[in-house]
């Protein structure tokens, strides 16, 4: 039975998902959390971009041994899409060699927990847009954000399937996708 691929971000009403965390907390509250604990409890291994595993890599490592985040990402194993880096990278990290939409695909057939695309923008939407990814949660903040945007200009028109949605009481609607498949 092959393993389940997905993403989960947070985005502005406007489609901005950069830097969350300058328009986020102040909306993200018990139900969040519980949400982002389920996504997250099955989840064996981790495939993001370079640039992300770099700031990750960084903050994490160090992060204390009460980090609910912490505890779940600095054990997983990562896969790392970059075109710079090659090998063992260290945090348990191993670069992804070719392709990254068959490398995921090929990892959804090996034995494991569920596999989370943790970002970046970049990698998140090339994985989703090769169907590589299940399903893309999308939690819409009540906020217009500045910044790159998930789905912009050089994404083609792309039909979607709604596959769950919540309205949560810090006002959220957490969005389930998967690629619309003709």
């Amino acid at each position: 039975m092959a393993r389940k691929v997905s993403a989960h971000l947070f985005n502005s009403i406007n489609g901005v998902v950069e830097s969350p965390n300058e328009w986020q907390f102040d909306r993200f509250g018990p139900e969040e959390m519980e949400m982002m604990g389920a996504a997250i409890g099955g989840v064996t291994d981790v495939v993001i971009g370079r640039k992300l595993w770099d700031e990750w890599s960084e903050y994490w490592q160090s992060a204390g041994a009460d980090d609910p985040f912490g505890q779940f990402i600095n054990p997983v194993r990562k896969h790392v899409v970059s075109l710079t880096r090659s090998g063992d990278l260290g945090w348990n990290s191993t670069v992804i060699e070719g392709d990254p939409a068959d490398y995921v695909r090929a990892l959804k057939e090996t034995d494991g927990g569920d596999i989370s695309v943790v970002g970046g923008i970049d990698t998140t939407r090339s994985l989703f847009l090769a169907g590589a990814i299940d399903e893309l949660t999308l939690t819409t903040h009540p906020v217009a954000g500045v910044g790159r945007r998930l789905f912009d200009e050089s994404v083609p028109v792309t039909r979607l399937d709604l596959v769950r949605s919540q309205v949560t009481p810090a006002g959220n609607a957490v969005l389930t996708y998967a690629l619309h498949q003709d």
